[in-house]
């Protein structure tokens, strides 16, 4: 059953997020994708997007989106699959330093290259399962891809503020969830499809400019203002 008083929760939260912006608004994964060098072909735009997601994993939006700027603009050709085909693997880690676990990011980058241009004609597949099959992709970035590449959500992308703010909130059952992956699956269980897509940036820019995980900042919610929020 779905948790009591979780409309009234979620159109706060909505409110809250037209009025105090965070990171997620101009440099979320879904956004990033753009020109580089000529026309952007939808093929380019949503491997774009799936590269965004890869180093978005443990770091911090803004990290990332300059990372993903970086080498659509230092990249011959921009961020396409044969411009990462064509360069070597420590010039591809030069322009991505500042972004959690590089190393092993860059090796799966050029992996991934390799198999969209030879398994899916230089574009990204287009299920949750293939998407998962890549090198360094797990669920929450193949949900999360799906709905921003291919416009076809068919589950939700759970993150670390997804799964904290939900859990803080008993959204996730009594006991809560202890993986990302098991809050995903109690979400999906009560909360309409029509928000799937919504729910992640929505808490996602929540968790970074207001209910911060060190230090949230209940004098500017009015969910703790009504008495809606427990941690409050």
């Amino acid at each position: 059953a779905p948790p009591p008083h979780w409309e009234e929760m979620y159109s706060l939260v909505r409110s809250i997020r037209s009025r105090i912006p965070a990171p997620v608004d101009t440099m979320g994964c879904e956004r990033l994708a753009q020109p580089t060098g000529g026309p952007i072909t939808p093929s380019i735009s949503r491997f774009q997007t799936l590269v965004s997601l890869l180093l978005s994993s443990q770091t911090k939006d803004t990290v990332t989106a300059v990372a993903v700027r970086k080498m659509q603009t230092l990249l011959p050709g921009g961020l396409t699959i044969p411009s990462i085909l064509a360069t070597e693997p420590q010039t591809l880690d030069g322009l991505i330093t500042p972004v959690g676990f590089h190393n092993k990011k860059t090796q799966y980058l050029l992996k991934i290259a390799e198999i969209c241009k030879e398994k899916y004609n230089s574009d990204i597949p287009r299920s949750i399962e293939e998407l998962c099959s890549l090198p360094g992709i797990g669920p929450k970035m193949a949900h999360l891809c799906m709905s921003a590449a291919w416009n076809e959500t068919q589950g939700i992308g759970v993150d670390v503020h997804v799964h904290r703010i939900t859990n803080m909130w008993k959204w996730t059952g009594k006991k809560g969830t202890e993986t990302p992956e098991q809050t995903r699956l109690a979400l999906e269980s009560w909360l309409p499809k029509d928000r799937w897509r919504e729910i992640n940036h929505l808490l996602v820019g929540f968790g970074q400019s207001v209910c911060l995980s060190r230090a949230p900042k209940c004098g500017e919610c009015s969910l703790a203002e009504r008495g809606l929020c427990r941690a409050a």
